[in-house]
């Protein structure tokens, strides 16, 4: 999980630049449809391709269209805030996982978990809040609907491996994604430009790289448990921004974050205790 919110952070970052210059659809599509090659070429070299078989195709289908609003969402959301400030949002997500799973997949929740669930919604809502030097309500909910539905497609992952492969979770995602997305693109379809297309073939290394650990990460362990290890993300988006960008976090942001951070923490020491 570690491996796939570092692969992640650095692929949001190359998105921030792409969402610049292209619309949210077609950013999605340019990042679904960059990281197949590497999710292939593996499969293909070690005459794995069987394994890209879907058993519950109508399933792939629901986390597919999961993933196409939660990732046209986000990109809608950092094209108009700082990284550090979305994670900030997104760091809700381990929190709501935790809470659907308790819902939809019957894994077990306790009084304390839902308090600090309930703590870090709180987070949020201080993140969220209207201020001068804040993120714009546009952008804060564009991040906290991107939040809900990678919660969503979390659980789809966690259903889907109980009877189908990593690589059939991953591609099918992947292709659904690029399909859908190219087709909701193509009105708007702007010209890529040359110096974008090393960005783009990382975009896919990377992407594939964090599909791939991830979708690992939520086979073997409870997502209350594999979820917290996304608040890593934070600490690569405070960095990006500063290096890249300038940017600074503010005062409240960072309170916010830290009631997510430490709520998300104590659901994953009661999961394990």
């Amino acid at each position: 999980m570690f491996i796939a919110v570092a692969a992640f952070s650095f692929m949001d970052a190359l998105l921030k630049t792409f969402a610049a210059h292209y619309s949210p659809a077609q950013v999605t599509f340019l990042r679904a449809v960059s990281s197949l090659p590497f999710v292939l070429l593996p499969l293909w070299w070690s005459g794995r391709l069987g394994e890209l078989r879907p058993v519950r195709p109508a399933l792939h289908l629901v986390r597919a269209l999961l993933g196409i609003l939660m990732l046209l969402s986000f990109i809608a959301a950092l094209r108009d805030a700082p990284l550090a400030a979305v994670y900030s949002v997104y760091m809700g997500a381990p929190l709501l996982i935790a809470a659907f799973a308790a819902w939809f997949l019957g894994e077990r929740v306790g009084l304390g978990c839902w308090l600090a669930i309930l703590v870090g919604l709180v987070g949020v809502l201080v993140i969220l809040q209207p201020r001068p030097d804040g993120m714009s309500p546009t952008a804060g909910l564009a991040a906290l609907l991107s939040a809900l539905c990678y919660a969503g497609a979390v659980l789809v992952a966690r259903v889907l491996t109980r009877t189908d492969t990593t690589a059939s979770v991953v591609f099918m995602f992947l292709a659904w994604v690029a399909v859908i997305s190219l087709a909701l693109a193509l009105p708007g379809w702007a010209p890529i430009l040359t110096a974008h297309w090393p960005l783009i073939v990382a975009t896919g290394a990377l992407g594939a790289v964090g599909q791939h650990y991830i979708t690992v990460a939520f086979k073997h362990a409870p997502a209350a448990i594999v979820a917290p290890v996304e608040y890593t993300a934070l600490i690569w988006g405070l960095g990006i921004d500063w290096v890249v960008w300038s940017v600074a976090p503010d005062a409240t942001m960072l309170t916010g974050a830290a009631l997510v951070i430490l709520a998300g923490l104590y659901v994953a020491w009661r999961e394990r205790t």
